[in-house]
């Protein structure tokens, strides 16, 4: 059995309005109001934007003052009401501002969230579209009648009911008229309503509109006595406060809105499984959320696409109210002549248009430099390689008839067709988000996130409600029409005498009531027959309308005495509501993985070259004289690194951090590179103090002037972001080394001190740090001392370089003096035999004869005392 959903986030709970507390002192007072004030001030929003239907990300706070709208009315100041806590915003005498403006805003907040931009759950209206359907069915633009003007619909909405501006009615109106905005289209438009891809309305005095065959299922039951009508804004007309819905259609068109404090995005669903949730929740009120999501298994949004969202991410969206769905067009290949082929897309994720698919390719294949650069980012360049690559050419083939088809070329037929489609899907809104955030009105005026049982639930509440009503109403008529018939039996059992007294008595309704024990009702219903009328009045014809109005009235009365039966009511006007407008899905639910693009590199040797301004490029093959090629004036060769192109390049940051770039995604060397911050985004005062390469398993010895260091692989250091990432803690007043591989030869790592001591111990003692850290000891160091060298080193000796009193030095350690150095890690090491000042340790060369290559300069002669 499936888990209880939670109960939803109220977003008023935690904002109530403040309460008097007689103990206040007036800068007390003053403080609390400033405090609510700040917390409600999370969202400033333009009027025009609260009727935008764009999407924000929704806060989880809102405003909730407990008060009746009569309240909500100017003072004898002309100004907002204010709160009070007995003697008013005023005291002693003066208005205080804190708590004027703290009121002052959550009568707004208020008024923006329940009067414009949140639906409610039982009609999923917002008040101006209410309003607008209100007025076409009033002005009788049913879907059989003749179509009128917006501008004349706009007209009677903005005269009679709505208090805002012309052009955000209008525009309401229009997306209630776009089959690619709501799921089933509410008005039926005749003129331009706009396109998918952003295309604007025609103006409103050249479109016109009626009501759509699905709208009844709102307007319907208007004047059943469904639901409650309120005076308009100036008390002249009378509004409804919700319509009488059949279907929740809060779930059916979903809805879009930013309030304050909140915002909404409801997707669509599919009539006939909404259909079917319903009813099993009227059959089996406990029915749980797992059991709903068989017959509602996710949205149905009007331009079909594919959500590849996971079953799991799916419920737990409809369970908490919130998430977002992973969204992919539908596509398929055709087959072409030769054996060519093309990739056609059919349908479109809500978020992406034909123009913005097409757009982002543009931008992909013809980028321009980012603001304050003058060259491509290395980023741009390897977008616009991995499109060319593949791409030969789109175009727009849609019609009236195919409203979505994007034609794709491939270069050449051998190409991938996966890596063909994961390309475009990866790099343009053909793959994206669709935002889900179930905040609503309830049924008891309230803004609250919902979860999917919870709509459902409320829904089925408030249509109880509504059908109770109804049938309250049908039942006082019929009882109304039974007491008339009643009159008319006594009427023509008497007609002769019932005659004479119309004709002949002065006061006939007196008469009638008080010789036949008539009401006033049935009195006056006599007297407004004709003579004619009432002479031929047959008994058989009255007596079959009121045995037909007695079963009928029996019917009512079992209805409303039994909650099943009135369920029951529900339960067929939903099933004859999926009858006549039920249809198929439109978007298919496929579980899958985001696509992903393989970066198809073939390895070649390369090698990597970096200036010493910090230039970086590429050329293929090893073994150039890098110091050979063109430098941009005043810079020059710093390393070059010999690699292949499926290795990575680290660099190390004086601050221990490493930065990561792949070797195939840099520059040709036929120029002269791109900067290294094109790749990374390095923190202000960082410098790199070296680079290495190699693939994910070659491993690297890091170490700091402060005797510690770690062993890790180019792989741990691979960072995803262009800030690279934290990887070796530096002590303070610590400085980083230029980070070493460790060669297949190499068993040792040797440590030269400042004082010129030796340590040279196996590489296995050295601890390998996966994910970074300060690492381990390296060598014991007198206090102050400094190690001034790490290298990984073979068995069989090292070369020791240095600066004698006027030139550099170099000895070869081997066999016994080599092995003189061996020790343990963290020791203290042993003082080198040389008489100059060593700086450096490095490998030891061999010739071609794999024979170590000595290296012995002569001591400078001691210098002669006088």
């Amino acid at each position: 059995m499936s888990k209880k959903p939670p109960q939803s986030p109220d977003l008023f709970a935690d904002l109530s309005p403040i309460e008097p507390n007689a103990s206040s002192t007036p800068n007390a007072l003053e403080s609390e109001a400033s405090v609510t004030l700040s917390h409600q001030q999370q969202s400033v929003l333009s009027d025009a934007s609260v009727e935008s239907e764009s999407v924000a990300a929704p806060s989880t706070t809102a405003v909730e003052p407990e008060r009746d709208e009569e309240q909500i009315d100017s003072d004898d100041t002309g100004l907002p009401p204010v709160l009070t806590d007995g003697q008013g915003a005023k005291q002693n005498g003066e208005l205080t501002l804190a708590r004027y403006a703290a009121q002052a805003y959550l009568e707004y907040a208020l008024s923006v969230v329940k009067s414009r931009a949140l639906p409610d759950v039982f009609d999923g209206m917002k008040p101006v579209q209410r309003r607008i359907l209100y007025a076409m069915d009033r002005m009788r633009l049913q879907p059989t009648a003749k179509t009128v003007k917006c501008a004349r619909v706009v007209g009677d909405v903005l005269g009679k009911y709505h208090p805002h501006g012309d052009q955000a009615a209008y525009d309401a109106m229009v997306r209630l008229a776009q089959d690619f905005s709501l799921r089933y289209p509410l008005v039926d438009g005749v003129g331009n309503f706009g396109s998918r891809d952003g295309d604007s309305a025609a103006a409103m005095r050249y479109t016109e509109a009626r009501l759509t065959k699905i709208s009844s299922l709102l307007l319907s039951e208007l004047d059943s006595g469904d639901v409650d009508f309120i005076p308009n804004y100036d008390g002249a007309f009378k509004e409804p406060t919700q319509l009488p819905a059949r279907l929740p259609f809060v779930l059916l068109n979903g809805a879009s809105g930013i309030a304050v404090g909140m915002a909404t995005e409801i997707p669509s669903h599919n009539l006939n499984e909404v259909g079917e949730a319903v009813l099993k929740l009227l059959d089996t009120p406990t029915t749980t959320l797992d059991e709903i999501l068989t017959v509602l298994p996710a949205p149905d949004f009007p331009g079909g696409a594919q959500i590849i969202s996971s079953k799991n991410d799916i419920r737990s969206i409809y369970e908490s109210g919130r998430g977002s769905l992973k969204m992919r067009a539908r596509y398929h290949f055709e087959e072409l002549q030769r054996g060519q082929w093309q990739l056609v897309i059919d349908e479109l994720p809500p978020a992406a248009s034909t123009e913005s698919v097409l757009t982002q390719l543009g931008e992909l294949t013809n980028p321009k430099p980012k603001a304050g650069k003058k060259t491509l980012t290395a980023e741009q360049q390897q977008h616009k390689a991995a499109i060319l690559a593949l791409l030969d050419g789109q175009r727009d083939e849609s019609d009236r008839e195919t409203p979505v088809r994007i034609v794709f070329e491939p270069k050449n037929s051998r190409i991938d067709r996966n890596v063909f489609v994961n390309t475009l899907l990866a790099y343009t809104s053909l793959e994206s988000n669709a935002p889900v955030n179930l905040v609503m009105l309830g049924i008891d005026g309230r803004p609250r996130q919902k979860n999917l049982l919870e709509i459902l639930n409320e829904w089925i509440s408030a249509r109880t409600t509504a059908v109770r009503r109804r049938t309250q109403v049908r039942l006082e008529k019929v009882n109304a029409r039974l007491h008339i018939l009643q009159g008319r039996t006594i009427a023509i059992d008497n007609i002769d005498r019932v005659i004479e007294i119309v004709r002949f008595d002065p006061e006939p309704k007196e008469t009638l009531m008080a010789e036949f024990a008539l009401s006033d009702q049935q009195a006056e219903d006599i007297l407004d027959l004709r003579l004619r009328q009432l002479a031929n009045l047959a008994m058989e014809q009255v007596r079959d309308e009121m045995g037909k109005l007695e079963q009928e009235k029996a019917s009512l009365e079992r209805i409303l005495g039994s909650d099943k039966l009135l369920r029951g009511v529900i339960a067929r006007e939903v099933r004859e509501a999926m009858k006549e407008f039920g249809d198929e899905r439109r978007t298919l639910v496929q579980p899958a993985q985001r696509a992903v693009i393989e970066q198809v590199t073939q390895t070649e040797p390369v090698t990597v070259v970096i200036s010493q301004k910090g230039f970086v490029r590429a050329r293929t093959g090893h073994g150039h004289d890098a110091t050979l090629m063109s430098y941009k004036m005043g810079d020059a060769l710093h390393t070059s690194i010999e690699c292949s192109t499926d290795d990575t390049l680290i660099a190390v940051g004086s601050n221990g951090r490493v930065y990561s770039i792949g070797v195939s995604q840099l520059p040709s060397a036929r120029g002269e590179g791109l900067p290294l911050t094109s790749f990374i985004d390095m923190d202000v005062g960082t410098e790199i103090v070296g680079y290495v390469a190699g693939s994910a398993k070659t491993r690297v010895v890091l170490a700091n002037d402060a005797g510690f260091g770690l062993a890790c692989t180019i792989g741990d250091m691979t960072a995803r972001v262009k800030s690279g990432k934290a990887f070796m803690n530096l002590p303070e007043g610590a400085n980083m080394f230029v980070p070493m591989t460790i060669g297949a030869n190499d068993t040792r790592l040797a440590c030269l001190s400042a004082e010129g001591r030796l340590l040279v111990f196996e590489l296995t003692q050295l601890r390998v740090l996966s994910g970074g850290g300060k690492g381990v000891t390296l060598m014991d160091l007198n206090v102050g001392e400094k190690l001034l060298a790490v290298r990984p080193v073979g068995d069989d000796g090292a070369v020791v370089k240095g600066q004698g009193r006027s030139t550099k030095r170099e000895k070869t350690l081997m066999r016994a003096d080599w092995q003189y150095h061996f020790g343990q890690r963290a020791r203290k090491g042993k003082a080198l035999e040389i008489r100059f000042k060593a700086l450096d340790i490095v490998r030891l060369q061999k010739d071609d004869a794999g024979n170590a290559v000595t290296t012995e300069f002569e001591e400078e002669a001691e210098p002669k005392i006088i």
